[in-house]
């Protein structure tokens, strides 16, 4: 697949899907983070980097955070690296994955801004950027940086408008808009893809429909498998009113994982087994329409986390085809 290209697929019938992973270390929220992730930092997150570069992984992501409330922090953490700075770094100690933000927040910057950081990381990358993009959820962020909460899907709305100008090929780019207005300030570089993929987070009726018109992906918000057969019909019923007939790339974020047999309590939740019947569930996803899955391993230590990915990669990546 060129980057730069949407995923498309089929629904069903001899796609493979692609896989990626939300890096541990660099986001540490109570709701996922293993505790070996307190004391780990720089050399763990290049670590587990290049272990998904080497089996194959299609992504490597991070999350956005300017600044989290004492409200929230018990639950969320503080730990929440900047995204640009930490897909810069890793893009420099890995070769071919790409580098997806999950998610920007976007509206909490001007796009202008937004775009000289991204645009940049895509060219010293060599192509490799996915912008995620998301309307945010913490409201204390908003009201510090002057962003109006309450009106965060409109910003994020015109935001994207903005930025699919910014970051498009002309030097000097052009939008007029409610918020935001500019022209004949230019930017170089440009990105390094003649099309950055933009790819929106959020599961709500309006990150749906926002992905539908606006989208060149979709990133649910944690949908569980029986929900997301409604969302993929809404998404194309969405598109189709609208005319909009560009691929659409749809993810999905599977169960956590462990691959093999594990002598420790890796949760009810979690999948486990022999990597045939890892696949077998997997490749439910594809059967739906979902063209990459997002996933995540159970792990005790980063070494035992390189050694699940490099064993999904081995062992069952290569058996997500549908048939």
């Amino acid at each position: 697949m060129a980057r730069g290209e949407a995923v498309t697929g089929s629904d069903g019938g001899g796609t493979a899907p692609e896989y990626g992973i939300q890096l541990p270390v660099q986001s540490q929220s109570t709701l996922y983070a293993e505790p070996w992730e307190a004391g780990a930092g720089r050399d763990d997150l290049v670590a587990v980097a290049r272990a998904a570069d080497r089996a194959g992984f299609g992504y490597v992501a991070c999350c956005d955070h300017v600044g989290v409330p004492r409200r929230l922090a018990p639950a969320m953490s503080t730990v929440w690296y900047d995204p640009v700075a930490t897909l810069a770094h890793l893009a420099a100690v890995t070769d071919r994955v790409r580098l997806l933000s999950h998610v920007a927040v976007v509206g909490l910057r001007h796009p202008l801004l937004t775009a000289k950081q991204y645009a940049t990381l895509d060219h010293l990358s060599g192509g490799r950027l996915i912008l995620g993009v998301g309307a945010g959820h913490v409201r204390e962020e908003f009201e510090t940086l002057g962003v109006d909460f309450t009106q965060r899907g409109a910003v994020l709305d015109e935001t994207i408008d903005a930025l699919r100008a910014a970051l498009g090929p002309e030097e000097f780019p052009v939008h007029h808009g409610k918020l935001h207005d500019f022209e004949g300030l230019g930017q170089l570089p440009r990105p390094a893809q003649r099309h950055v993929p933009l790819w929106v987070g959020g599961s709500s009726p309006a990150a749906v429909r926002r992905a539908a018109l606006k989208g060149d992906g979709w990133l649910p918000q944690g949908d569980p498998r029986d929900r997301l057969p409604g969302q993929i019909a809404t998404l194309r019923r969405l598109r189709a009113q609208a005319g909009v007939d560009t691929p659409l790339t749809v993810g999905a974020i599977a169960e956590p994982l462990y691959v093999g047999r594990p002598d420790w309590d890796v949760g009810r939740r979690t999948l486990s087994g022999p990597p045939e019947a890892l696949a077998e569930s997997l490749r439910e996803f594809p059967a739906m329409g979902v063209h990459q899955i997002q996933v995540r391993f159970r792990s005790r230590s980063r070494t035992e986390l390189e050694d699940q990915i490099a064993a999904f990669g081995r062992d069952i990546g290569p058996l997500l085809t549908q048939e």
